[in-house]
C-alpha cells in the first residue's frame, strides 16, 4: 500500500508541479512591477480599446465556430453512433482527419478552392470570385473553418454519450413512439450534460486558436500576445495579455466541470445500445453525409495537395527535409514520455486517490488552454540564467508536449485500465504480489491495447502542434509545421502545398501500422 501511494501521490505532485508552476510564474510575475505589486500592465495594456475589442472580435468567433460543431455534431453523431448507415467508420475517419492535422491546413485548402487564383475561381465569374474571397479572409472563412477543425470532438463525444444512456429507457419508450420523439425525449435530454460540456471545450479551444485567424487576416485576441512577444519582444506585455486569458479559460471550465462531475445523472449502460434502423432512407442518408464529407473535408483539402507540382515535391525534401526529421523525432520522443507519465495518470484517476480530482482538472485545463499561454508560463519559468542548457535544448519542447497532452494520453490509459476486471489484481494481491509487480505482470500487459492508441493519438498531437512550438522549439531546430506556417506567406503556393503534403505522409504510416496491429490482435486467438 506505501508503495502504491508514494508512486501515485509522486505522479500527481510532479504533473501539478510542472504542469501549474508556468501559470503561477506568469501570473505573478504580471501584478509585479519592480519587485513591487502593481496593475501597471495591465492598465497600459487595456487604456487602448483595441484589446476590448479584439476579444469581443474572438469571443464572436468562437460563439460562430461552437453553434456550427454542435449544429453538424450532434446528427452526426446521432447518424455514426446510433444507425446502422453504411461507412460508418470511414466516415468517420474522414471527419476526424481535421483535427489530426494543424488547423491552418483546412485554411490552406480553402484558400486552394476559393482563393483568387483558386480552383473554384478559375469556373466563376469574377464578381463572384471576388466575393468568395472577402467572404475567406474575415469572419465567416475562419468560423467555417475551425467549426470543421473541432467538429470531431463533437462527433465523438457524442457517440461515446451514446452508450451511456440506458437501453431500457429507449426500449420502453419505443412501445409508444417512434425514434423521433425519443431521441428528443430521452436520448438527447440524457446525453445534454455531456454536449454542453463539449461545447464548452470547442468554444474554450476555438478561442485561444490563432493560426487559422492570423493566415485568413482576422484580427483576434490570441493574436496580439503572440504580436507581443514576437514582433515588439515586449515580454512584459505579453504576460499581461495572455494572463487575463487563461484566468478566462480557466473560470468557466471550472464550473462546468464542477457541473459535470456532481450534477450530471450518472447513466451506466444497462446493455448494449440500441441501433437505429434508417430503412428505405439508409442511402439518402448516406448520400447527406457523403456531400458534407466531401464538402467539408475532401475538396479543400484536396485543392490544397493538388497545387503542389511533382517539381515542388524535390524543392521541400531540400528545403524542409531538416524539419521533417526533427518533427518525426520530437514527436516519436513526445508520445513516448506521454503514453509512459500517462500511464500513472490512467493509475491515479482509476484508483481516485487524493489528488486524482485536482490532477484530472488540471491536466483538461492545460489541455484546452491556448498554446500562447503556455509558451509564454515555460518561457517565463525556464528562460534563466540557472536553467538556460535546459531551456535552449529540445527538453523544453518535449516539457510543453508533456503539459499540454498529458490530458489525451492519461485519459486514454484510464479507459484501458478501467477496463480491466478487477479479479485479477485482487487474486495477484491474495497470492502475495506487491502493488509494483501487478502493476507490471497484470495491468500493463493487459492495457497495451489502450496504451498503443493513447501513443498514437500523442504522436499526431504532438507532430500537428504548431503554436507551442512556434514559441519554445529550440535555436535553429524548428519543426515542419512551424516550417510551414513562417514561409507560407512568401513562397510559392505549390511548394507550400508539398510542404503539407510530407507532413500528412508522416502522420500515415504509424496509424496505418497501428490500425493493423489492432486489428491483427483483435482477430487473434
Amino acid at each position: 500500500m506505501g508503495s502504491r501511494r508514494l508512486t501515485l501521490t509522486l505522479a500527481a505532485t510532479l504533473f501539478l508541479g510542472l504542469g501549474l508552476a508556468p501559470l503561477v510564474v506568469m501570473f505573478a510575475s504580471s501584478l509585479t512591477v519592480d519587485g513591487m505589486f502593481g496593475l501597471d500592465r495591465y492598465r497600459d495594456l487595456w487604456a487602448s480599446p483595441r484589446l476590448p475589442r479584439l476579444f469581443g472580435r474572438s469571443v464572436l468567433l468562437a460563439g460562430l465556430a461552437t453553434l456550427g460543431a454542435l449544429g453538424l455534431g450532434v446528427p452526426l453523431g446521432l447518424l455514426l453512433g446510433k444507425t446502422d448507415l453504411p461507412g460508418r467508420r470511414l466516415f468517420a475517419a474522414g471527419f476526424i482527419l481535421p483535427l489530426l492535422l494543424p488547423p491552418y491546413f483546412l485554411a490552406l485548402g480553402w484558400f486552394a478552392l476559393l482563393g483568387r487564383e483558386g480552383w473554384l475561381a478559375r469556373l466563376l465569374p469574377d464578381a463572384v470570385a471576388r466575393t468568395l474571397s472577402e467572404w475567406l479572409f474575415g469572419l465567416p472563412g475562419c468560423a467555417v473553418t475551425l467549426a470543421t477543425v473541432f467538429l470531431p470532438l463533437i462527433v465523438l463525444l457524442v457517440c461515446v454519450l451514446l452508450h451511456s444512456v440506458n437501453p431500457r429507457l429507449e426500449e420502453a419508450a419505443r412501445l409508444y413512439a417512434a425514434w423521433p420523439k425519443v431521441l428528443g425525449r430521452i436520448t438527447l435530454p440524457a446525453i445534454g450534460p455531456g454536449v454542453l460540456f463539449g461545447a464548452v471545450l470547442v468554444f474554450l479551444l476555438v478561442l485561444g486558436e490563432l493560426t487559422v485567424p492570423m493566415f485568413l487576416r482576422y484580427d483576434v485576441y490570441p493574436v496580439e500576445i503572440l504580436t507581443q512577444f514576437a514582433a515588439f519582444y515586449d515580454f512584459d506585455a505579453a504576460i499581461a495579455a495572455a494572463a487575463p486569458l487563461a484566468l478566462v479559460v480557466g473560470l468557466p471550465l471550472a464550473a462546468e466541470w464542477r457541473s459535470r462531475r456532481f450534477a450530471a445523472p450518472d447513466l451506466r449502460p444497462a446493455g448494449t445500445s440500441l441501433s437505429i434502423r434508417l430503412g428505405a432512407c439508409k442511402w439518402l442518408w448516406t448520400v447527406g453525409v457523403s456531400s458534407l464529407l466531401l464538402m467539408l473535408v475532401v475538396l479543400p483539402l484536396g485543392a490544397l495537395l493538388l497545387q503542389a507540382a511533382p517539381a515542388d515535391f524535390g524543392d521541400a525534401w531540400r528545403r524542409a527535409g531538416d524539419a521533417l526529421g526533427r518533427s518525426l523525432l520530437y514527436a516519436a520522443l513526445g508520445a513516448s514520455l506521454l503514453t509512459a507519465f500517462g500511464f500513472f495518470l490512467g493509475l491515479l484517476w482509476r484508483e481516485r486517490t487524493r489528488g486524482a480530482g485536482l490532477t484530472e482538472f488540471a491536466a483538461l485545463l492545460l489541455l484546452i488552454l491556448p498554446s500562447s499561454v503556455v509558451g509564454i508560463g515555460l518561457i517565463g519559468l525556464w528562460n534563466q540564467p540557472a536553467t538556460a542548457g535546459f531551456y535552449a535544448s529540445p527538453g523544453l519542447l518535449l516539457l510543453g508536449y508533456l503539459i499540454q497532452y498529458g490530458a489525451l494520453s492519461g485519459g486514454i490509459a484510464h479507459s484501458a485500465l478501467a477496463r480491466l476486471p478487477p479479479s485479477l489484481e485482487q487474486a495477484a494481491a491474495v497470492a502475495g504480489a506487491g502493488w509494483w509487480r501487478r502493476i507490471l505482470f497484470i495491468a500493463l500487459p493487459l492495457s497495451r491495447r489502450g496504451l498503443l492508441t493513447a501513443w498514437l493519438v500523442a504522436y499526431l498531437f504532438c507532430l500537428r502542434d504548431t503554436g507551442l512550438a512556434l514559441l519554445v522549439y529550440p535555436p535553429g531546430g524548428d519543426t515542419l509545421p512551424v516550417r510551414i506556417f513562417t514561409v507560407m506567406a512568401n513562397s510559392p503556393f505549390g511548394l507550400v502545398a508539398a510542404l503539407c503534403a510530407l507532413l500528412v505522409a508522416a502522420a500515415l504510416p504509424p496509424l496505418i501500422l497501428t490500425g493493423l496491429g489492432l486489428r491483427r490482435e483483435a482477430h487473434s486467438p
